[in-house]
């Protein structure tokens, strides 16, 4: 059953969220609300298509307003909690917050598109390798970058330090090693320290933290991390399926797959002729 929060206990829950929300998304959930009958389900389509607006979401519902004994990671479940009035607040409380400079929105539409194509696919892969937590590899899709527009707030020419990155990516260079050396942070840390203040679930908290460190992760073939291993692995092929170094890092090559991608395709139990297999089938899907 859905508890109706005001828009002054929204203000106090979204305390620290910061990613502005995508523009267009926007327009259509203002377009939806003000409809004679709201429909609750084509607004959760709409959001879970968005990190800040889903990141607010989640932080709303398992603040303590709701005394939830578990903490929830799915987008799905925390609009059923919510309800329409309190999502139709949660919109506007976000809607104050996502002014943005023309400028400022064609560089974060690398960001946006990219987030939304990785959180479909890492649902698809999810169900196609039979991992269990397939609510949560969407989320983790859809957030394990959303260091990148916060950091880019505070560091305007971040986009370039990040190709830069992605450039000298290789099996002992980290994409986040050379945000370190730049600008003594990366999009990881900012991520995961967001993904806390959001209280989404420590597991998911840890895959956005680590993933530019799968690397490291997967060369351990002892049976410890299993749920973070699950996670990083649909993530880490994701993010290759979708050419996320292409898209965010302008790069021809995925240098972070081609150190890592065998570790994963073998703790996943695919071949490479099944996961080019799979990948056509993905892209054929999305159209990419």
């Amino acid at each position: 059953m859905s508890q109706e929060l005001t828009a002054e206990q929204i203000q106090q829950a979204l305390q620290g969220i910061s990613i502005p929300p995508q523009p267009q998304i926007m327009v259509d959930l203002q377009f939806e609300q003000y409809m004679p009958d709201p429909d609750l389900e084509t607004i959760a389509k709409l959001i879970s298509q968005d990190p800040g607006l889903s990141g607010a979401l989640l932080k709303l519902v398992n603040s303590a307003h709701f005394g939830l004994s578990n903490k929830i990671g799915s987008i799905q479940r925390a609009v059923n909690l919510l309800g329409s009035r309190s999502i139709i607040n949660l919109i506007n409380a976000q809607s104050i917050k996502g002014e943005m400079s023309d400028e400022t929105i064609v560089t974060l539409n690398r960001f946006w598109d990219t987030a939304q194509d990785v959180a479909m696919t890492c649902l698809t892969l999810a169900k196609s390798t039979g991992i269990q937590a397939v609510d949560e590899a969407y989320t983790l899709g859809l957030f394990h970058d959303c260091g990148v527009p916060l950091m880019l707030k505070r560091f305007p020419d971040y986009m370039g330090v990040l190709e830069d990155a992605y450039a000298r990516t290789s099996g002992t260079c980290r994409v986040v090693d050379t945000e370190n050396r730049a600008l003594n942070t990366n999009h990881s840390v900012v991520g995961y320290y967001t993904a806390k203040s959001w209280r989404l679930p420590e597991h998911l908290t840890a895959a956005i933290a680590n993933h530019h460190n799968a690397l490291a992760i997967f060369q351990d073939d002892s049976s410890r991390n299993t749920s973070l291993k699950n996670l990083l692995a649909v993530l880490k092929m994701a993010e290759h399926i979708c050419a996320s170094y292409r898209v965010l890092g302008n790069q021809s090559v995925d240098h972070e797959w081609n150190a890592i991608g065998p570790l994963v395709l073998d703790y996943i139990g695919l071949s490479e002729y099944d996961f080019d297999n799979l990948k056509q089938i993905i892209r054929d899907m999305g159209g990419r």
